[in-house]
């Protein structure tokens, strides 16, 4: 009999359908059953020994909630007979419903419940928490997971006493992940959280990768990138990274109609094994990372989500540096340029922030105009060092791409038919701040904001919290602009302030949009499961 091995994952959810990822123990029909009468079902397909199934639900009815059950072959499998949970559901947005988007990034699989955290109380546990005490109460209609959703390089206690029965650890690359196998167990170790499993069972979710998904600093540079492909564990460990994350995450961002004409899911689902096409897709993905789109769109009524990918899409030669390769670029474009007036907020998902402390900032355009050799070989050799040691790889990493981004936030929020909001959310910094531009001339009608949350769960060092404290300061600012004028780097087109934070803490933050008003709140996880309210305020009005 198959049994559930993961899931359900509630992923797209729209006004008549909704797709639910599982994975079972074995080949079988995967069916959702909704108490109001809808259901989908679907065969499962193979990768390396495991079976997934991405169920595509239909007939539900706008504006409403229903339950509904996992079925394998016939048998109930979901929810589990002896669960404390309530009926995992879904609800379908309404027409003039409100939109709310709570997001974040880095997570740590907590510990088992007889286990001390040793980063302290997850917030996605805490949410699952608070839905589950009112299941009829606020919650939100999507969860945004910005990066770092698994750690192949910092894996658990438990996780390397299972790599350690499984091969050697003093063999590179030790006690990280090396393959596909490997990876799926990090999966099982989040996502089988009780907590968890059961709030990614009832509340949509969209997600992207950052670098910790396949290691830290991914793509830093075409150095750190040739050092990497150097070593004999490289290539499996990239491969199996890209290849999981499209099974577990990716293919979940999709809409049915993206799914329906999608040639990669069609081969794997019409294969009795799929590993192999899946892995030619990886080595193209490697190969030539501009043939391969992770980013998407996803549109909640009249508020427009973008999720950028800033880690595949690099072009990473130091002659050409950029965050997005041209055609990534354009695509972002065209997104965020389509249909003036069709959308009321438009929410940039990007798991690196934009806008930064100021002194970070000028570091990293310092630090990218000596790898680019602007003050000579020896300069750009003790840069390059410098930017794998201290992770200065966000946009200001690759100026070119940060003014594009800042000019083209400034069309996209200009205009009689602008939106009321342009909102970049971001993760990775493990803290928590609200950043405010400011353009000398031609300021955009939209209200623009810098929206970084992070960690959901994780370590936050002390070094962190007085660095990027220090970071926003009048004397760092000053520091900046020494390090600025040393690289010779251009001045930016736009000029920002922190508005809000740094606040400390594993946190979540939620927009709730209605209409052309935006309101933010940020809360942070603390002992006992509770969510607290750190920050409360409105970003724009009706």
């Amino acid at each position: 009999m198959a049994e559930l091995r993961l899931g359900p994952v509630l992923r797209y959810v729209d006004g008549s359908s909704a797709t639910v990822w599982v994975e079972t123990s074995r080949p079988c029909a995967a069916e959702v059953r909704c108490a109001d009468g809808g259901g989908g079902e679907s065969r499962t397909f193979q990768i390396a020994g495991h079976h997934y199934a991405l169920v595509q639900v239909e007939g539900l009815t706008p504006a409403t909630t229903t339950s509904y059950d996992v079925l394998l072959d016939g048998t109930p499998v979901w929810p589990p007979p002896d669960s404390r949970f309530p009926a995992s559901v879904i609800r379908t947005p309404g027409e003039d419903d409100a939109v709310r988007v709570s997001f974040g990034s880095c997570r740590w699989a907590a510990p088992p419940a007889d286990e001390p955290d040793p980063v302290g109380p997850d917030a996605l546990d805490s949410l699952a928490a608070r839905i589950a005490a009112d299941p009829d109460g606020e919650r939100p209609d999507v969860l945004v997971l910005l990066g770092d959703q698994v750690y192949a390089d910092e894996t658990s206690a438990a996780t390397r006493r299972w790599l350690a029965a499984r091969r050697d650890l003093s063999d590179p690359p030790g006690s990280e992940v090396a393959d596909y196998e490997e990876y799926t167990r990090l999966y099982y170790e989040s996502w089988l959280d009780p907590e968890v499993r059961w709030l990614l069972s009832t509340v949509p979710s969209c997600m992207i990768f950052d670098d910790h998904d396949v290691i830290d600093d991914w793509n830093t540079s075409a150095a750190w990138l040739a050092d990497m492909r150097a070593t004999p564990w490289w290539r499996e460990r990239l491969l199996s990274g890209l290849m999981s994350y499209w099974v577990h995450q990716h293919l979940g961002n999709l809409s049915p109609a993206e799914l329906a004409t999608d040639p990669l899911y069609a081969a794997v689902r019409e294969l009795p094994d799929g590993t192999d096409e899946l892995r030619a897709f990886a080595c193209k993905a490697d190969a030539d990372p501009a043939s391969v789109r992770w980013s998407y769109r996803r549109d909640f009524g009249r508020v427009r989500l973008l999720m950028v990918d800033t880690r595949a899409a690099r072009v990473l030669d130091e002659e050409a540096r950029s965050m997005l390769d041209p055609g990534e670029a354009e695509w972002l474009r065209e997104q965020a340029l389509e249909g003036p007036g069709s959308y009321d907020h438009l929410l940039i998902g990007t798991s690196l922030p934009w806008l930064l402390p100021h002194l970070v900032h000028d570091a990293e355009a310092w630090n990218a105009a000596l790898c680019r050799g602007d003050r000579g070989a020896r300069w750009a050799r003790f840069g390059e060092d410098l930017r794998r040691r201290a992770d200065l790889e966000h946009w200001a990493a690759f100026p070119a791409s940060f003014a594009a981004l800042a000019a083209l936030i400034a069309e996209a929020g200009t205009g009689a038919r602008a939106p009321a909001s342009v909102l970049v959310l971001s993760g990775d910094v493990h803290h928590a701040y609200v950043a405010e531009p400011v353009w000398p001339t031609g300021a955009p009608d939209a209200r623009v904001l810098q929206l970084t949350c992070s960690p959901v769960h994780n370590a936050i060092p002390l070094a962190i919290r007085l660095g990027f404290r220090f970071g926003w300061s009048a004397v760092a600012r000053a520091l900046g602009r020494r390090f600025a004028r040393h690289g010779r780097c251009a001045p930016t087109a736009v000029k920002w302030r922190k508005t809000g934070g740094p606040w400390f803490g594993n946190q979540l933050m939620t927009l709730t949009l209605r209409g052309r008003s935006a309101r933010l709140r940020l809360e942070e996880a603390r002992a006992g499961g509770a969510l607290k309210t750190v920050e409360e305020s409105t970003l724009t009005t009706a």
